[in-house]
């Protein structure tokens, strides 16, 4: 999701000024343009030549350098920037941001930028409690400035409290999730499983599997990278938790189905990437077994199939399931396919050396449930995540799933008296409207055609204008809205 973009990193005097050497390098690695522009007190830790090495891009200290690549550095900047980055960003700084304060190449750079900016503050514990420093950062807040960080943590002072500087992964996962916020899945929850899950024997040993999780954790990242609300339940990994996502850590395959179970609601797509253990122990040893006998048998009992129970009678969301396979792959994979009734299974073959389990490749085959087959080549997990969700973004854009040609909205006290006069679309007609934030066409009889905006974080439809030619409206009475071009253009009528 980086790679081409433009990001403005802004550095500022915090002793986390090496930490941000290491994120300019990586998101350089990722393909991103990275403009650094340091402060003078940063410069007092780190200099600018360590940041050129890293970007191979001018690094911006001072706001009048006739020699710089830019002809009035902070408006060309500003203008540039798909993203700006604060990162450490001091106490000093976020007053200076939050009151306007422009002396400096930096704070000059953000007020004249449009484009979406993170902080991620770095500082003395108390300085980050104080109340002046508190007021800042919700002043900013306020503005649609985001925050990561900052975390517990043993400070530079040697005291533990809140200011650390946060991991580069959750700062990482926010860049990703900003610049992906109008990505197809924008506004798309997505819910991911991944891990194998382990079935206690006794305290020292369970059941488990060799899933490493990898798929699972490559699909959350990638859904979260276009735009989606990511929910990912995983089972034990080595893997670090993606940033700018919700995970909820589980152990055992009862433990996963129940966090699946509360974590599907309102979701538009689970894909079960996991691999949870198909038996348990019928009894857990309360203490461990000891060696001594020759033979140890163990009584076993079925887990639940966590798609399958979890399908319902009606079909809600998307469904995506996965096959591994050692023999008859393709049966199989269709047989588990029309069984528990998905959408879209992912098969693939787990004896071969460079694809499965604890690998970063995978090669799969991909089959819908018109049985329509597609194979991918050998293609590293990433890549293999995206052409899944190429899948379940299409599903959702054609409405595949649930399709509706109008919806009916119940007009409530508060939409009719909000200054902003909206609706609340039911969630039964979500796959009505656009999945980006955006204006659609709204056809009246009375007034015409009208540009309305449209939120789909929400699901809130802005109908002020329309409203104030009909002062009989009610709260109770009913509007229907019907499709005319679906995600561009619908009559609104009342019922």
């Amino acid at each position: 999701m980086v790679r081409g973009k433009t990001i403005v990193l802004g550095v500022t005097g915090s002793v986390a000024v090496y930490k941000a050497v290491e994120l300019a390098s990586k998101l350089t690695q990722d393909g991103a343009k990275v403009d650094v522009v340091m402060t003078r007190s940063a410069q007092e830790f780190v200099t600018p030549l360590t940041f050129r090495s890293v970007t191979q891009r001018p690094v911006v200290t001072e706001m009048f350098d006739l020699e710089a690549e830019f002809s009035i550095e902070h408006v060309s900047l500003a203008e540039r920037a798909d993203l700006v980055i604060i990162a450490p960003a001091t106490a000093n700084t976020i007053a200076k941001l939050a009151t306007g304060i422009a002396d400096d190449i930096l704070s000059c750079t953000v007020l004249a930028t449009k484009a979406p900016v993170i902080v991620s503050p770095a500082m003395n514990v108390n300085m980050y409690e104080n109340q002046a420093t508190q007021e800042n950062i919700a002043r900013l807040k306020e503005r649609g400035f985001r925050f990561v960080g900052p975390v517990y943590g043993r400070l530079a002072s040697g005291a533990m409290g809140l200011g650390r500087f946060t991991e580069l992964s959750e700062i990482l996962g926010a860049i990703h999730q900003v610049l992906g916020q109008d990505g197809d899945l924008a506004a798309r929850k997505i819910v991911v499983s991944a891990g194998g899950t382990q079935e206690p024997i006794d305290p020292a040993r369970h059941i488990s599997n060799r899933s490493s999780g990898r798929m699972g954790y490559a699909l959350a990242e990638a859904a979260r990278d276009r735009g989606a609300e990511v929910i990912l339940v995983s089972g034990p990994t080595a893997l670090t938790p993606p940033g700018g996502v919700a995970v909820i850590h589980v152990q055992t395959t009862l433990q996963m189905r129940d966090a699946i179970t509360d974590a599907i609601r309102g979701a538009d797509a689970l894909i079960m990437a996991a691999a949870p253990a198909d038996y348990r122990t019928a009894t857990r040893a309360d203490k461990k077994i000891k060696k001594g006998a020759k033979t140890l048998t163990l009584e076993l009992v079925e887990n639940p199939d966590i798609l399958s129970e979890i399908k319902g009678d009606k079909s809600d969301f998307i469904r995506v399931g996965f096959a591994a396979e050692s023999d008859n792959l393709v049966e199989n994979a269709k047989d588990k396919l029309e069984k528990k009734r998905l959408d879209l299974i992912v098969a693939n073959d787990i004896t071969a050396t460079n694809s499965g389990f604890g690998t970063d490749t995978n090669r799969v085959v991909l089959i819908d449930r018109s049985g329509k087959m597609t194979k991918l080549p050998l293609l590293p997990k990433s890549e293999v995540a995206d052409k899944i969700l190429d899948r379940v973004a299409k599903y959702l854009l054609h409405d595949v799933i649930n399709p509706v040609n109008s919806v009916i909205i119940m007009l409530t006290q508060s939409s009719l008296k909000s200054p902003e006069r909206r609706v609340r679309i039911p969630s039964k007609g979500k796959y009505l409207f656009p999945h980006a934030r955006k204006n659609v066409e709204l056809h009246t009889y009375d007034i015409g055609i009208m540009k309305r905006y449209y939120d789909p974080k929400f699901q809130e439809l802005s109908i002020g204008k329309w409203l104030k030619v009909h002062p009989e409206l009610k709260p109770g009475d009913k509007l229907i809205i019907e499709v005319i071009k679906p995600m561009k253009s619908y009559r609104l009528k009342i019922v």
